[in-house]
């Protein structure tokens, strides 16, 4: 990386948006956020420009933007980027709607700038690892596969993260965050979504670490997505107990996922013994390397997938070529959790997922608003399967409490 040209870029989100920002040939100019107070300090400390317009924050004199605002209001966001000439990564997820996701394609495609979907998973060095034998053969042709992000915690970590009882963290429905485990099964099999169905389970009112929150969404949800190859994917994400990312490729082959028990960054595959070659091992279970700058990536949060985020955007900027986790793959994980939901909340019956690719799909869904967003306006469908919940007196205290803490007061 020495002798190229250093990419100036501004960060939208203080908290989150610091991991991504500084790292290879990205130069951080300028922060932007509406807690001021945080603000204020990180801008002192790292000796730049700050921000809580984000409109005056892109006349600063940079090159490209990082999105780590709320989980909800990444699109209009990233739009606003493109129009003024800046190349944009964003975080999950990529749109809340599909009327944003046909605005953010398009918007991309006026611009011609660089637009990558910072989803960091798929670069977790199972994964690459995965992708890399997938593409070589090692297991035939993907048929089904499973991705899993399962992550627990306390009430009072949930409340800490999460301040203000209209944090989108709070009613976000179940199926929304899935792109962790569908993003790297499309990753290394190179496949989309082409219809899902909702699966949810239930708020638990008996659960201390649901119901001692501010949450009114349930606790986690299963998305079967039929994927354009004919083969299935389970998607498994939220609160249940048990912490983990997991990823299994079943091909008509063989098998590929990460180890459940002992070091989870180790791979294993599997060959059948009537099938494997003559010499092969039935089953290999080792520690794969990043394929490139092993050395950094191990560093690196997320298992090394906050490294290759901004490594492949800062590539992709100063090559021209397009990412592999541009805007069309972003959007198209994103919204398989929203159309899930509407399939969730119609007794898990089908609903596709349109190719935004295609002109036709964007006209269909260019209008389409749908979304539980509170401060939205409009009929809105639940955040829970359940209805309307509403946080009982210990957990409204508790809430008080950690928020004022963090120095958010209601």
């Amino acid at each position: 990386m020495a002798g190229q040209k250093r990419i100036r870029v501004g960060v939208v989100g203080v908290g989150r948006g610091l991991s991504m920002g500084t790292r290879g040939t990205l130069e951080l100019v300028a922060l932007c956020d509406t807690w001021e107070e945080r603000l204020t300090t990180a801008g002192e400390s790292l000796g730049v420009e700050t921000y809580t317009d984000f409109d005056t924050f892109l006349g600063h004199d940079m090159d490209a933007v990082i999105l780590a605002n709320y989980f909800h209001e990444h699109a209009p966001f990233a739009i606003k980027a493109l129009e003024a000439g800046k190349h944009v990564m964003s975080e999950t997820a990529a749109c809340h709607t599909l009327a944003e996701g046909v605005a953010l394609v398009r918007a991309v495609e006026k611009s011609g700038l660089t637009y990558v979907f910072a989803e960091n998973y798929p670069y977790m060095v199972f994964n690459q690892e995965m992708r890399r034998r997938y593409q070589k053969g090692d297991i035939g042709e993907f048929k089904y596969g499973e991705g899993e992000y399962v992550h627990p915690d306390p009430p009072e970590i949930k409340l800490g993260r999460s301040c203000g009882w209209d944090h989108w963290r709070n009613w976000i429905p179940s199926t929304y965050y899935c792109t962790h485990s569908i993003a790297p099964v499309m990753y290394i099999t190179d496949t989309r979504p082409e219809k899902v169905n909702g699966f949810v389970v239930p708020f638990d009112h008996e659960d201390p670490s649901m119901r001692l929150t501010a949450k009114v969404q349930d606790t986690a949800a299963t998305i079967i997505c039929r994927m354009n190859n004919g083969a299935v994917l389970k998607s498994l994400h939220g609160s249940l107990r048990g912490h983990g990312n997991y990823v299994r490729i079943h091909g008509n082959k063989g098998l590929m996922e990460n180890c459940r028990h002992g070091d989870k960054m180790r791979l294993r595959v599997w060959k059948e013994p009537w099938e494997k070659r003559k010499g092969e091992p039935t089953e290999v279970v080792y520690n794969p390397d990043f394929p490139v700058h092993h050395r950094d990536a191990t560093r690196a949060g997320h298992g090394g997938g906050d490294f290759f985020t901004t490594y492949h955007f800062a590539n992709a900027i100063r090559t021209g070529e397009p990412p592999y986790l541009d805007v069309y793959k972003g959007v198209d994980m994103s919204i398989a959790g929203i159309q899930a939901w509407r399939s969730a909340l119609v007794d898990s019956a089908p609903m596709e997922v349109p190719d935004f690719r295609k002109e036709g799909a964007r006209r269909k869904y260019r209008n389409d608003h749908w979304s539980p967003d509170p401060t939205r306006k409009g009929k809105k469908p639940p955040s829970s399967i359940l209805g309307r919940i509403e946080p009982d007196k210990e957990a409204q205290a508790l809430a008080k409490k950690v928020w004022a803490s963090k120095g958010y007061h209601i």
